[in-house]
């Protein structure tokens, strides 16, 4: 297997590229039949890293991802549409996935629905969200109370931070069955995460310098970050875990 640490580590600030390569290990055990449509592809960068093959179609509402994606060479197609509005015909994808997106859409029963019919009856689709305790372990939450709460759910844009059974009704309400969910991303991962924002400042620095999160992508460079989140970076499901990962399948 790839080292999706490493990996991500080289481009992005560390606070998203643990929980990332944590992600990517997930998908080297799971079918993705053709065509696979990736709902909300972003800049694509993380598909690049995580899949061999191209991805037949990723879709995204925002010029700038979408443009950066075509650099990255991971889809056959981009699309540039709201995923409530998908322009392909219905049962057209054998599978599909979301990576890290659906807890940012504040429409997302109308985006669950509207993939559930441009996927194939049976075809699995997958995605991985932030859960309840994405806040409730927040440190800085002890000592500022709900209005830092708040605040960070607010700066990283997150709408909805639920647990499975929430999911269920959704999935349900759209037209997929549930097959299976685990939580992952401990607690303390989460509060790495979460200082990384901070000490991620540099990156942002670095980005609107240089177009480059990382000035340095080397293994000198970035031993001692890899060291350090390293131990959080398990892909271990756990049971109070702070994401969680789903597996459902269209009815």
């Amino acid at each position: 297997m790839k080292d999706f640490l490493f990996l991500q580590l080289r481009d992005l600030p560390y606070f998203r590229a643990f929980l990332r390569a944590v992600e990517s290990t997930y998908y080297q055990d799971l079918p993705l039949p053709a065509p696979v449509y990736d709902v909300g592809c972003g800049d694509g960068h993380f598909a690049s890293l995580t899949f061999e093959q191209k991805i037949d179609v990723g879709l995204d509402p925002w010029h700038g991802p979408i443009r950066e994606a075509k650099t990255h060479g991971a889809y056959k197609f981009l699309v540039e549409a709201d995923a409530a509005y998908s322009p392909y015909p219905s049962n057209y994808f054998a599978s599909g996935f979301s990576n890290s997106v659906l807890e940012h859409i504040p429409h997302i029963d109308a985006v669950l629905a509207e993939t559930a019919r441009v996927l194939k009856k049976g075809a699995p689709f997958y995605f991985c969200v932030p859960n309840t305790r994405y806040l409730s372990e927040l440190s800085i939450s002890r000592v500022l109370g709900k209005d830092y709460t708040e605040w960070f759910r607010k700066i990283s844009r997150v709408s909805h931070a639920d647990e499975p059974d929430v999911w269920q009704k959704r999935l349900k309400n759209a037209g997929f069955e549930l097959v299976r969910w685990w939580h992952y991303f401990s607690p303390a991962s989460m509060r790495v995460l979460e200082w990384g924002h901070y000490f991620g400042v540099p990156s942002v620095v670095a980005r609107v310098l240089t177009g480059r999160w990382i000035i340095a992508p080397t293994k000198w460079n970035l031993w001692l970050t890899e060291r350090y989140v390293k131990k959080y970076a398990s892909p271990k499901p756990v049971e109070n875990g702070t994401f969680t990962f789903y597996i459902a399948k269209k009815r």
